[in-house]
């Protein structure tokens, strides 16, 4: 892998690359730019030519350009190797030393299915009935469908099995790619099919609406070698650019709300395709930005996805907002088939997640009541508990308090005995973190404090983190600690470095403190190991 690795770097080089993202302009011996995650107001975006790197400093990434493209492009890293080694003109095959008959396998399944996708589209040309249900009932129009790739799976058992057969496909190869149901017969029938592409263009899988009365209304492709649902967002593939270009992304339930929105020119939309929302959804979309917009229902199950994507939200330093006028339509489907300005008006108008939710929280509560107004505020403080900035929160908890008619501080004391009674509170709606935690990231944190001790000459401060061996994270220290952290006197460098020390040491308290109180659910509440790890997370607290 490194051999590819080395061969693909040694033809492209790392400015060529980003600039077909970033503008760059020279800045000494390095190159500058704007981020293209869009959170910097001046350039900060840094380039090494010299040293083949990369590293954002206001959005705290960096590395070469592997990592560049799996990061700008919301890809993992074979893709972002695939698609660079094409672009290199390297023939990867040639360094493959892995599972060849996994490789075999996924290469067959995407075939198998973009012929699948072909003979679809060529079947909904054939059925004036279907093409009236498309372009008639569904009111897509020709461009829509062919960007889509939206096709007709017809009614008979085995047409598609019969079809691929012909070209060679085994049902074994048929059934890898989720293709055949239990029965061996076509998985879809007499259904609209709507194909999932990945960030590739390749197809993956497929979700089909049933053509009439039929149950279920959509039936997906079942998780293959290709199709994972976690990790998939339908529309990412069409939107990216746009999303990359309009600064955020809008987040709606239904893939047929993704394809009204992109048709009328809102290309930001995505949807997480049958499935929750998932940590990993949110991570592959923070790498294009951070103004995230959800377009839920305001039902008991809207109110229970926003408050998920908030908790997952606030470990990764999101910031949600929701779209919520839809002027009487049900989804934003059935709003952009009455007006699509509206919808275009709604997009625009969303207001944040937290205050959505907390009028949510009131609109079955009465507040004159002291019981409606304990339960509203149990509800509040818990929300109240993912909102990482000191200033936003205060000022919700001020809202919250003039809604119960209360002093701010009566509901503080409340909200830090709620803190203490880890039994009802902390243990439901903590998880298991990730690696960004409130104000720094600890990698940022982990990144000076490295650059410091590889190059800054300190002694006194005892930095408790091994240097790394690999050349291109020793580039991208030493390109942030030219930047940020170098010239000065060595008094200034060791008192900057012990407060550093310090922060770090507070946040891996921190995440020891959540860790452990999301064990707290596997744990017999008699137990002397729950009482064991309460008192550990009490001692951890009173260190912080």
């Amino acid at each position: 892998m490194n051999d590819l690795k080395e061969e693909i770097k040694s033809r492209l080089s790392v400015e060529d690359v980003i600039g077909q993202y970033v503008e760059l302009k020279r800045a000494g011996r390095n190159l500058k730019g704007r981020s293209p995650w869009g959170v910097d107001k001046t350039p900060s975006f840094m380039v090494s030519p010299e040293k083949g790197i990369w590293h954002d400093f206001s959005a705290n990434k960096g590395g070469d350009i592997f990592t560049f493209v799996m990061e700008v492009e919301g890809i993992s890293f074979k893709e972002a190797l695939n698609k660079l080694a094409a672009r290199a003109g390297v023939d990867v095959s040639r360094y493959h030393g892995g599972d060849a008959t996994v490789a075999k396998k996924k290469t067959r399944a995407k075939e198998a299915l973009a012929l699948a996708t072909k003979y679809y589209q060529a079947c909904l040309v054939r059925s004036k009935t279907v093409c009236e249900y498309v372009f008639y009932n569904r009111n897509l129009n020709r461009k829509t469908v062919s960007e889509f790739k939206i096709g007709y799976a017809p009614a008979s058992g085995k047409a598609l099995i019969g079809v691929l057969k012909k070209r060679g496909f085994t049902e074994a190869e048929l059934d890898s790619a989720g293709l055949l149901n239990r029965f061996q017969g076509d998985m879809f029938r007499n259904r609209m099919t709507v194909p999932f592409i990945d960030t590739n263009g390749d197809v993956i899988g497929f979700t089909a609406r049933i053509i009439g009365k039929g149950e279920p209304k959509y039936l997906n492709t079942p998780e293959t070698i290709l199709f994972n649902k976690s990790n998939y967002i339908f529309g990412l593939y069409q939107a990216k650019e746009s999303i990359r270009r309009e600064g955020f992304v809008v987040i709606v339930e239904g893939n047929m709300d993704v394809i009204s929105s992109h048709q009328v020119g809102v290309k930001v939309a995505v949807a997480t395709s049958g499935t929750a929302m998932t940590e990993q959804h949110l991570k592959i979309l923070s790498r294009l930005t951070n103004d995230i917009r959800l377009a839920y229902d305001g039902d008991a199950a809207g109110v229970k996805a926003t408050e998920r994507a908030i908790m997952m939200a606030g470990d990764l330093g999101i910031a949600l907002t929701v779209i919520s006028d839809y002027h009487g339509a049900k989804d934003p489907d059935e709003l952009i088939q009455k007006d699509p300005e509206l919808w275009r008006k709604a997009v625009a108008q969303r207001i944040s997640a937290v205050d959505w939710l907390l009028d949510k929280y009131e609109e079955n509560l009465d507040l004159s009541t002291s019981l409606d107004k304990r339960e509203y505020s149990d509800k509040a403080l818990r929300l109240l508990e993912f909102v990482k900035d000191e200033i936003e929160r205060a000022s919700y908890e001020e809202k919250v308090a003039r809604k119960l008619g209360i002093d701010v501080s009566i509901l503080r004391q409340k909200g830090e005995r709620l803190e203490q009674s880890l039994e009802d509170s902390a243990r439901k709606f903590y998880k298991q973190p990730s690696t960004t935690v409130e104000g720094d990231s600890l990698k940022k944190l982990e990144n000076s404090l490295l650059a410091i001790k590889i190059y800054g000459g300190i002694t006194r401060t005892k930095i408790p983190l091994e240097i790394p061996e690999d050349e291109t994270r020793l580039a991208e220290l030493e390109l942030i600690y030219n930047t940020e952290h170098a010239p000065g006197s060595s008094t200034d460098l060791e008192n900057e470095a012990a407060e550093l020390l310090k922060r770090y040491t507070r946040e891996l308290n921190r995440q020891k403190v959540l860790s452990l109180t999301s064990q707290l659910d596997s744990l017999d509440e008699d137990s002397d190991e729950y009482l064991n790890t309460l008192r550990e997370i009490r001692t951890l607290q009173r260190e912080m």
